[in-house]
């Protein structure tokens, strides 16, 4: 275990990220995850379309209470599965999820799923549909913009039963051009394709 340990910092020393990872895992295969995240998804995340989407929902939802984030992710979690997608609707529609699934196209099948999280963990733009659209009770939320600036969160390797491809989701958090911490992303990998 300790030597596990030691080469995830040496991992994330060499990659010049800061880096939370399952003590199981294997530094190796996280490597080239947190590499792909320094290299092609790094240099995009300053974009405009990311960074307006954020600020103006972090205004709008400044004064949220854990009620009405409860209230908000039971009425996505019930559209996921009803008749009624109008909330779903209305954030894959706007202009950052389209953005987002440009990126996603633009992978050739590296990347299998992007979405932009708010200051409170609550979805922003995504590329494809999620379960919830709160994530800030998860680690991707957690050990990214809870972590601070310059964060990054790469989550142990799974195998994706539908598609027999082995993932991960990498997490970063997302600063505004003064360097302060407005929300965060999630990208899921394609390990297979790295």
């Amino acid at each position: 275990m300790k030597k596990i340990m030691s080469a995830l910092l040496l991992t994330c020393a060499a990659s010049a990220l800061p880096m939370g990872v399952s003590m199981a895992q294997d530094a190796a295969q996280l490597a080239p995850i947190a590499d792909y995240v320094k290299s092609d998804i790094k240099p995009w995340l300053s974009d405009p379309a990311i960074i307006d989407a954020l600020k103006a929902q972090d205004a709008t939802n400044a004064n949220l209470s854990a009620g009405d984030i409860d209230a908000l992710d039971k009425k996505w979690r019930a559209e996921v599965d009803g008749s009624d997608h109008s909330m779903i609707d209305g954030v894959l529609g706007n202009a950052l999820s389209k953005f987002l699934q440009e990126k996603k196209t633009a992978s050739g099948g590296k990347i299998t799923e992007i979405f932009v999280m708010d200051a409170k963990g609550l979805n922003v733009g995504q590329s494809d549909v999620t379960s919830d659209y709160w994530q800030g009770d998860e680690a991707k939320f957690q050990k990214s913009f809870g972590a601070g600036k310059d964060a990054v969160f790469v989550d142990e390797i799974e195998k994706d039963e539908s598609t027999q491809t082995l993932q991960s989701q990498a997490s970063v958090t997302i600063s505004d051009d003064k360097g302060t911490p407005i929300g965060a992303i999630t990208i899921g990998v394609n390990v297979d394709a790295l």
